[in-house]
């Protein structure tokens, strides 16, 4: 028994110094007792094991700097002071913002300082919690955020950050031009929603838009009196499928001031001119319009930086395939390609220049509607006021009866979306 025991039991390590020791090699132990035990190393030299609980405990172990700012003195000592409890509040909020429930009735100017920060963090470009935390800032500021939102030739920032476009409210200038969006693109179905209700600029040039496009468009400006009800500048040159009917459309803005309809379909002009004339009140310019020079919109508000931070984001993706442009002129250079992309450009640059003919109107001033008034006779007022009062009469009529008359049923299935 007492052998069986002694067989059986292993051999017993014992650490001295770091080093392990065997002070009983297990069976024949005592027999052998007399030989020297050899060191006997489980793990190679230099090897360490450090127990890590928590990664937030060796965050909490390391000196926090940031809470500190570092200056330097006139002799060239390094100074410190500590942050305002404001700041670090400030900091902590902004790093967790998507985590907000809701900021209305916070005070903006507070507000400003926190969006500030939490884009000096980019938390704005992250995919899904990016989204989040503006979509908090556009519901309790709209316009602070963004009144002015440029994305002129910026197709690619529209296609990665469509959502996030569309959750900006109460814009007053939007510029789309250049971007191909078509007639079904989601965001032109966004213009007609109420969250851009205010928008008094619209320049749409080249955007293949056709008549469709703007019916859908203006179906709830014609039928509801909502959507793009307060618009005053509206571009749609460039976009060679809109003709005569599309037009007809466009009769419904009478905020209307001015409108750019150059290098369209039309195919009989002098009869839209005249149309949109006597129906909304606009005259042919025969000078280019200042409104339309695309200088004057700009991107306005807290989030000015946010959308530069989308484009360069958008850039740094599509620099992996710039280095495809080497490879083409080497191609270039040993005749093995065409050279297309230059007779393309050719040709757009030549679109855009060719004068054929400067179809842009804006709504004259009365001058003399300021000018003090001749001493007249009561009843001729009394007159005048009792023939505008039927004419106005006349003109709901006309309209009521044009709203039943001209809708169509493609027109009742587009209400039936909204």
């Amino acid at each position: 028994m007492s052998y069986w025991l002694h067989s059986a039991a292993g051999p017993i390590y014992v650490r001295e110094r770091g080093e392990l020791r065997v002070v009983s090699p297990g069976a024949g132990g005592i027999q052998n007792g007399a030989r020297t035990a050899r060191p006997v190393r489980l793990f190679p030299a230099g090897f360490s094991v450090e127990l890590r609980l928590n990664g937030e405990d060796d965050r909490a172990r390391r000196p926090r700097t940031e809470h500190f700012i570092f200056t330097y003195t006139k002799e060239g000592n390094l100074r410190y002071s500590a942050k305002s409890l404001f700041s670090l509040v400030l900091a902590y909020i902004s790093d967790n913002v998507d985590h907000i429930d809701s900021l209305v009735g916070f005070p903006e100017q507070i507000a400003e300082k926190l969006f500030s920060a939490a884009e000096a963090r980019q938390k704005f470009t992250e995919p899904v919690t990016g989204l989040r935390a503006l979509q908090k800032f556009t519901e309790a500021y709209g316009s602070l955020v963004l009144c002015s939102l440029c994305l002129r030739n910026r197709y690619l920032v529209i296609s990665e950050k469509l959502e996030e476009i569309k959750s900006f409210r109460e814009l007053t200038c939007l510029d789309l031009s250049c971007c191909k969006l078509g007639d079904d693109h989601e965001l032109l179905e966004h213009l007609t929603k109420e969250a851009l209700s205010s928008v008094k600029q619209l320049l749409l040039k080249d955007n293949a838009l056709s008549d469709a496009g703007l019916r859908r468009m203006t179906a709830p400006v014609r039928v509801l009196k909502k959507g793009l009800q307060n618009l005053l500048v509206l571009d749609l040159s460039c976009n060679p499928k809109i003709t005569d009917v599309g037009i007809g459309y466009l009769l419904c803005f009478k905020k209307l001031r001015c409108l750019d309809i150059s290098e369209t379909g039309l195919k009989d002009v002098n009869a839209v001119v005249k149309r949109i004339q006597t129906q909304i009140g606009l005259v042919q310019s025969k000078v280019p319009l200042k409104e339309f020079d695309h200088s004057n919109c700009k991107t306005e508000g807290w989030a000015e930086q946010t959308v530069l931070q989308w484009e360069q984001a958008v850039m740094e993706a599509m620099k992996p395939q710039e280095d495809l442009r080497s490879r083409t002129a080497a191609q270039r250079f040993y005749g093995k390609t065409h050279r297309m992309e230059e007779v393309v450009k050719h040709k757009l640059v030549e679109a855009e220049t060719k004068a054929s003919g400067n179809l842009q109107f804006y709504k004259e001033d009365v001058q003399n509607c300021h000018l003090p008034l001749k001493k007249e006779v009561v009843g001729s007022h009394e007159l005048k006021n009792n023939k505008k009062r039927a004419l106005a009469e006349q003109e709901r009529e006309r309209t009521s009866k044009q709203k039943h008359l001209c809708l169509t049923v493609e027109d009742w299935d587009l209400l039936n979306t909204y």
